[in-house]
């Protein structure tokens, strides 16, 4: 048993062709820009959103824990009451109430990722493991991926490797395929954005390459974070030494998450990010480009 909080059918960004990807919950890092903010805890949380909400009293009536309660005309709920049972989001229907994620065993979770193997067979996709960071539940992620094994299917993990070698060892033996991102190459740079430093990162990244294992880079191109002509330069050299044939895919960040935030009653971050401007993503791509790296463009 583990907790995710989606799992997003015909996805193509998340690996190659088309795959089902299975967001798990909870995170070992803080990254300032996070556009995926309801995966970072592991707890499940239940929201209610003030803009749907009809006022029809029926959460109200119904909380089996009399968790909720009506205070100048929002309902707030008792932390301490809340059995967090999720009757409030079933019942609501104006879907004010939304949790934040859901338990779910490798049975259930399998019994979605199977639905699409038609569309695996044809494309040549498979299933995606993202988050938050699936290897923060490491049981829930090696079942999954063992039973998508036996069952032929591609299997992919999302993760920033943060994680102990052994797990990371573990965790190969089974994927086909690793997506990593690189947020920074000073450690110190890469602490103050995301609360850790990137030594381990780098450590594991190193070790995926030595098992010789297929790796897709990715890099959140941010303006004023990580996208200067030197960090620039230190993360391609970096790459070109340990995994030369990889493909890189640069993520210029957007603003679209901000609306997550809100919802979630989360505070956006003291830091202002902006979207590199076309002649700095251009610059990036070519910097890359003559260290012998494959580049896309996305975001």
């Amino acid at each position: 048993m583990g907790r995710i909080f989606a799992i997003k059918k015909y996805a193509i960004h998340d690996g190659p062709n088309i795959r089902t990807t299975v967001f798990f919950k909870g995170c070992p890092l803080r990254c300032a820009w996070c556009h995926n903010p309801e995966g970072i805890s592991l707890f499940i949380d239940r929201i209610w959103i003030k803009n749907k909400c009809i006022a029809c009293g029926q959460c109200l009536d119904e909380c089996i824990s009399g968790a909720l309660f009506l205070k100048n005309g929002e309902i707030i709920r008792d932390g301490e009451r809340c059995v967090a049972c999720g009757h409030c989001v079933d019942i609501c229907p104006a879907l004010a109430h939304e949790s934040t994620g859901r338990e779910a065993d490798v049975n259930v979770i399998m019994e979605e990722i199977k639905k699409d193997i038609v569309f695996y067979d044809q494309s040549g996709g498979g299933v995606t493991f993202s988050g938050g960071e699936p290897l923060y539940q490491p049981h829930l992620l090696l079942e999954l991926l063992t039973v998508c094994k036996k069952s032929g299917i591609h299997r992919a993990v999302d993760t920033c490797v943060h994680a102990k070698a052994e797990l990371v060892k573990d965790v190969a033996a089974l994927t086909d395929l690793f997506l990593v991102d690189i947020k920074h190459m000073d450690s110190d740079v890469h602490e103050k954005f995301t609360g850790v430093s990137n030594g381990l990162i780098l450590e594991n990244i190193r070790l995926l390459a030595r098992m010789d294992k297929e790796i897709r880079f990715r890099i959140p191109l941010i303006e004023g974070v990580n996208s200067d002509p030197e960090n620039i330069e230190k993360t391609g050299r970096f790459i070109a030494g340990v995994a030369p044939e990889s493909r890189v895919d640069l993520l210029v960040y957007h603003e679209m998450a901000s609306s997550k935030y809100d919802k979630l009653g989360m505070p956006l971050s003291p830091f202002t990010f902006r979207k590199p401007k076309g002649k700095d993503i251009k610059r990036c791509v070519e910097q890359l480009e003559r260290l012998g790296l494959r580049v896309f463009k996305g975001g």
